[in-house]
């Protein structure tokens, strides 16, 4: 059997951060993209939670999980944006089945669950549509959070939610047109 001489053989570290890492020039830097982004990942999760402190704490959970996979970050298959709401809707769910979790628990030894408070979606809106918003579904409510909060195009908010860009337009058109139905009756009456 013959042997092969290997030459000029180089041991890269792959772990990241690490000093020998090679980054990609194409993908912005985490610590830009998470300053600019985090007004917009609160934002979105406040109407997701409808609870400042828990959309604070899911935020912050958010960008460590995104710091942990931004090496999977792919620029080729969509923007910084559009990936943040996917880890953070992510974020979102998965302490939503905790909370479940956790209620059954607390149900199954006879404990009460304590009520919180809801916040506001956005500071300045009318009592009227915060009403309004309120009568929304939680799906309906986020993908109005990212079309018209985050202004998200339609395919952006697509891949965000997991859906097809018929299903969001669908989804969109339905919300809003909720929506007017419950600011007018709240106008009616």
């Amino acid at each position: 059997m013959a042997r092969r001489r290997i030459r000029d053989v180089h041991a890269v570290s792959t772990s990241w951060p690490g000093p020998l890492r090679a980054r990609s020039l194409t993908r912005p830097d985490f610590g830009e993209v998470a300053e600019a982004s985090l007004d917009g990942v609160y934002r979105y999760l406040l109407y997701l939670t409808r609870d400042a402190s828990l959309a604070e704490d899911l935020t912050g959970e958010t960008f460590e999980r995104a710091l942990r996979l931004w090496h999977r970050f792919d620029p080729k298959r969509g923007s910084v944006r559009t990936w943040l709401c996917q880890v953070a809707r992510t974020v979102a769910l998965d302490h939503f089945r905790s909370e479940r979790r956790r209620a059954r628990r607390e149900e199954a030894y006879a404990l009460g669950v304590s009520e919180t408070q809801e916040a506001e979606f956005v500071e300045g809106l009318s009592p009227a549509l915060e009403r309004a918003l309120g009568r929304l579904s939680a799906g309906e409510r986020e993908v109005i959070a990212l079309r018209v909060v985050l202004e998200l195009d339609g395919p952006a908010t697509a891949r965000a939610l997991g859906i097809s860009s018929t299903a969001c337009s669908t989804r969109l058109s339905r919300a809003l047109q909720k929506l007017e139905e419950a600011l007018s009756d709240d106008v009616a009456a």
